[in-house]
């Protein structure tokens, strides 16, 4: 993470927002061993382009980084990033709570979570 710092970094920025998205151990009282993200890869990185140049319309992004992993991840690993530099700190968490809450709404990531019971694929977009 040391490097999406680096790369978001910049003498013009008042505020820098990471948010890191992580597995958790339980959903609903279960407890959750794993997850496994699937992506339609072209489509998902058309799409977080989108939501990253219509946030840049909206607020004066210097810099972002929007990442989002595939594959199985275990309780405490990041599933996706997002950091944003701007000049003032109200622009640079507005834009944040964007892009997140965008993707989850529109990016074509599926996620199936593994109980000790079982599994489930998550409704991608509630």
């Amino acid at each position: 993470m040391n490097s999406a710092f680096k790369y978001v970094s910049t003498d013009e920025a008042g505020a820098i927002t990471f948010f890191f998205g992580t597995v958790r151990n339980s959903t609903n009282s279960r407890n959750v061993e794993q997850l496994e993200y699937e992506a339609y890869d072209r489509m998902a990185l058309k799409k977080m382009q989108e939501i990253a140049d219509e946030a840049c319309r909206r607020w004066n992004i210097l810099r972002y980084v929007v990442v989002h992993r595939k594959g199985t991840l275990l309780t405490g690993e990041i599933a996706v990033l997002v950091a944003v530099a701007t000049p003032h700190r109200a622009d640079a968490y507005d834009a944040s709570r964007y892009i997140i809450d965008t993707l989850k709404q529109t990016v074509p990531i599926w996620k199936k979570e593994y109980f000790d019971d079982g599994q489930v694929w998550v409704d991608a977009h509630p």
